[in-house]
């Protein structure tokens, strides 16, 4: 049997959608490039990760600031003035399972391990972005190439910043791609678990979506635990040798971003990128942190339950497997600590939303607001803008202006996120194995 050729127009759009996603990635590209040899770009989380690491290779305590100090000093000696990049670099919050690919990345000398550290960065997001528009419906081709061309050109600051979360989040995506389309499949595990491994709280509940869902995506979720138990249990053993007291300095270290003040508490100026947790809406309406903490977690928590339960009592088809994920990838970086560029996440809306309008749904429009929006204000390009008007109206000196400064900076991305998150868990909740239902399940 001949196989269908997609129509003129399909295939000019698919084609023009790439156009998009090839511009993107250049700008991606030619912006990190820039950022990257700056006079002083800001790689303080690559140095945690090198530093560290090289504590450990050396069979001293990586969790310790003094140990870790010491190290950096030999190539970054203090000057006496005050430097908050300083805190960052010297307290690891990592869990020990990045140190099966830290200490490997602490043999090499620092500008080398820096290179490879950029380049996995841009090749893994690359790579993502590619299989995500590719994973997209046809006739949808265009619209999804114009939001992975967005978000690749506005996502240079995963160079500058060089966190983990710039290949932990792509590798993530990959692994979510390669478990559902049955391809690359040890490839597949072994992003999954490099991604948790470095940040269990971008990957952790989308993992466990392939957990829950059904034995296929059981099986694969194991392999990937598996092999994160394999990279995890040595490095513990290892640390428990080196210092027993090792989770109390951990503890304090992630406790040093996140007191009263400091760059990562929901009520203070967060310094680079903003934050998508909602704890930055609920702590603008109260200030004790055990209230802004439990509401959030009671907003958050229903609708994780909910998903939790539709994913239990539901057949993984891929529709439902993609509106599983599209709800997830938003919800996820909510009730607990994320910045912007974890929200990268929501590229695995993509698929979801070119199943609706493949489909003419009729909400097909609402989906691609809800997606753009939260697509848009991820993007590094209105952190730039809101933080200039921010930062102009605190010049004004008035109390409702500075009100608003603090509105503008906090509210937009984890509200942006909730609504798409909501809106596509609604979508998961109608769907069923039925013919009438919502979305009628791929064959």
């Amino acid at each position: 049997m001949t196989r269908d050729l997609p129509s003129p127009r399909i295939a000019t759009s698919a084609r023009d959608g790439l156009y998009f996603v090839i511009i993107g990635s250049l700008i991606f590209l030619a912006l990190g490039w820039v950022l990257t040899h700056g006079e002083k770009p800001a790689i303080h989380d690559f140095r945690t990760a090198y530093y560290s690491g090289k504590a450990l290779l050396e069979h001293r305590d990586p969790y310790s600031e003094q140990v870790v100090e010491q190290l950096y000093s030999q190539e970054s000696p203090p000057t006496g003035k005050p430097d908050p990049d300083r805190i960052v670099v010297t307290r690891n919050p990592y869990l020990p399972s990045c140190f099966a690919l830290t200490s490997l990345l602490a043999l090499f000398p620092e500008s080398l391990a820096l290179a490879l550290w950029i380049a996995v960065i841009g090749i893994s997001f690359l790579l993502a972005s590619f299989f995500v528009w590719q994973a997209c419906a046809q006739d949808a081709k265009l619209s999804i190439g114009i939001l992975t061309g967005y978000i690749l050109a506005t996502s240079a600051s995963l160079f500058y910043f060089g966190n983990p979360a710039g290949f932990a989040v792509p590798l993530c995506i990959l692994g979510c791609i390669s478990f559902i389309s049955e391809r690359f499949i040890p490839l597949g595990i072994a992003a999954f678990a490099v991604s948790v491994a470095f940040k269990p709280h971008d990957g952790g509940l989308i993992l466990l979506y392939f957990l829950l869902a059904c034995a296929l995506y059981r099986k694969r979720a194991l392999q990937t635990v598996l092999c994160i138990l394999v990279l995890t249990l040595p490095m513990i053993l290892w640390l428990y040798m080196l210092s027993p007291h090792w989770i109390k300095e951990l503890s304090s270290n992630m406790a040093a971003f996140s007191g009263p003040g400091r760059t990562n508490d929901p009520r203070a100026p967060h310094g680079t990128l903003m934050m998508t947790n909602l704890q930055t809406v609920t702590s603008f309406f109260w200030n004790d942190s055990k209230i802004y903490d439990s509401v959030a977690l009671l907003i958050c928590g229903p609708l994780l339950l909910l998903w939790i339960w539709k994913t239990v009592r539901t057949r993984a088809t891929q529709t439902n497997t993609w509106l599983a994920l599209a709800s997830i990838s938003a919800l996820s970086v909510l009730p607990v600590y994320h910045r912007q560029y974890d929200a990268k996440l929501i590229m695995l809306q993509f698929p979801a939303l070119s199943l609706l309008l493949t489909r003419k749904h009729r909400l097909r429009w609402i989906a691609f607001a809800v997606t753009a929006l939260a697509t848009f204000l991820s993007g590094d390009l209105p952190w730039l803008v809101l933080i200039k008007v921010a930062a102009r109206l605190r010049n004004l000196g008035s109390p409702f202006a500075a009100l608003m400064a603090d509105v503008m900076l906090n509210f937009p991305v984890p509200l942006a996120l909730l609504a798409a998150g909501c809106f596509y868990l609604w979508l998961y909740m109608c769907q069923s194995d039925q013919p009438d239902s919502l979305l009628q399940p791929l064959a």
